[in-house]
């Protein structure tokens, strides 16, 4: 662990999470609490709220598809009209018996294991601003990412990879690296982006990373260079009386790319794994990277973050139906991350994070503009109430926690804020949020800046 960061953090316990790697699951745009959540079994009749005995009749959302919503509307991004309600089944899984929506079959299967967070929210309904919010807790760039906080509190535990790994078949073109940069905290603790793309067909581990493999030296020739440098970048910090951040963590980086050398090639190459895994985790991108993600967590990588592809691919304005494509693409691989994880023994010391940046709104979007301006069957962004799910790492599985109005547009109950999300992943990964933080130009910095508040009734 980095001295500079053992002064401005707190361990915490008694669990042994300070050893915890995380990997979070990011699906932009991610898909409407319609989509995730059963519909309530409430319904909205004037101004009176019909008792949970008479409201079996009729779900909110059946009850009033294709009419407007009763009451406010909130704030969103487009043009929307009335209530749609969701053209997905529900089914209980597990001895919990939570709702799951037939988009994820194989998600419903591992239930018992997963707290699924009904109350998330965020401010700004657009992707870039909310897209920043949830990886570095601010609306605007130029704040370390959370892995990067992760790596600079925990330090590395593995000296011959990247404490912090970024996973997407290409780098997102909505923000892009900001989303896993460190700002201001020294570079060493930035993300280091890898493609998953399963469409490259000749897959060679050599060549995911560029420049891992030197034909012209051996590691011998190239150690001496490296010596040579680091020597030499060591006697001008000497000469100059001052530390030089940024050359240090450019020999650390110079260090780690050639011990990667070693290490790399075999730990991003999926095909070592045996028959029987690579088809628990199927076939595609998300696939590929999830069965990375096991591989790096299991050879000590810190923070993993699996992008399901550029852009907003679950952005679904015009056909919510659409989602079928990316669950399908999802559903199998998020799963069989935590089933391997337990088959390798690590499930219980390894946190999982599931969500995206804002869910979408329960009525339907209009033109705003788009295909000549009719009406869609998809739906706006909707920052006021969206669902993520944790698993693994000292997380209750089997519970939900919080929940949306009768539509699912607003949060009514626990309402978690995206640095309350923040702030509990650091604790399950052994960090007092409030305590690790950063000095820069003035002030002190941290992840979930002035705010935060980690959720104990999903802790086990």
């Amino acid at each position: 662990m980095p001295a500079h960061a053992k002064s401005g953090m707190k361990i915490l316990g008694p669990f042994p999470s300070v050893e915890n790697p995380d990997v979070f699951f990011f699906m932009r745009g991610f898909p409407d609490m319609a989509s995730l959540e059963p519909m309530k079994a409430k319904y909205y009749e004037g101004e009176l709220w019909k008792s949970e005995l008479e409201s079996l009749l009729m779900p909110m959302l059946e009850k009033y598809d294709g009419k407007p919503l009763p009451g406010e509307t909130p704030q969103h991004e487009r043009k929307t009209g009335g209530l749609m309600k969701s053209p997905f089944t529900f089914k209980k899984y597990g001895k919990s018996g939570i709702e799951v929506s037939e988009l994820f079959p194989h998600i419903g299967e591992c239930i018992d294991d997963i707290c699924v967070v009904r109350s998330v929210y965020t401010e700004i309904p657009n992707h870039e601003p909310a897209l920043i919010m949830m990886n570095s807790g601010a609306n605007v760039s130029g704040r370390p990412s959370m892995g990067s906080w992760i790596t600079y509190g925990l330090g590395a535990e593995n000296k011959n990879l990247p404490s912090f790994v970024v996973l997407c078949p290409e780098v997102p073109t909505t923000v892009g690296p900001p989303l896993w940069n460190s700002a201001f905290l020294p570079p060493m603790y930035q993300g280091t982006y890898v493609t998953d793309d399963a469409r490259l067909k000749d897959f060679d581990p050599q060549k995911l990373i560029p420049d891992i493999h030197n034909d012209k030296f051996d590691l011998t020739q190239q150690k001496k260079e490296l010596d040579l440098v680091t020597e030499l970048d060591r006697l001008n910090m000497t000469s100059a009386n001052a530390r030089d951040p940024q050359l240090e963590a450019t020999i650390s980086a110079l260090e780690t790319a050639y011990r990667m050398q070693t290490e790399a090639p075999d730990v991003f190459d999926v095909r070592k794994e045996t028959d029987a895994v690579q088809k628990l985790y199927g076939e595609g991108s998300t696939a590929r990277g999830c069965l990375t993600a096991a591989r790096l967590v299991e050879r000590g990588v810190r923070t993993v973050q699996v992008y399901y592809a550029k852009g907003d691919p679950w952005d679904h304005h015009f056909d919510i139906q659409l989602h079928r494509k990316n669950a399908h693409d999802s559903d199998q691989p998020f799963a069989a991350l935590i089933k391997d994880l337990k088959s390798r023994g690590l499930f219980d010391e390894t946190l999982i994070v599931c969500g995206s940046e804002f869910g979408r709104t329960p009525v339907v979007e209009m033109g705003s503009g788009f295909m000549g301006g009719q009406t869609h069957n998809g739906r706006d962004h909707n920052p006021h109430g969206f669902t993520m799910w944790l698993a693994g790492g000292g997380v209750k599985g089997g519970i939900t926690y919080g929940a949306t109005d009768d539509f699912g547009w607003k949060v009514v109950d626990k309402p978690v804020h995206v640095h309350d999300i923040h702030a509990t992943i650091l604790y399950l990964l052994g960090i007092d949020h409030a305590k690790l933080t950063y000095r820069y130009s003035g002030r002190d910095f941290r992840l979930t800046d002035v705010a935060g508040d980690v959720i104990q009734d999903i802790i086990a």
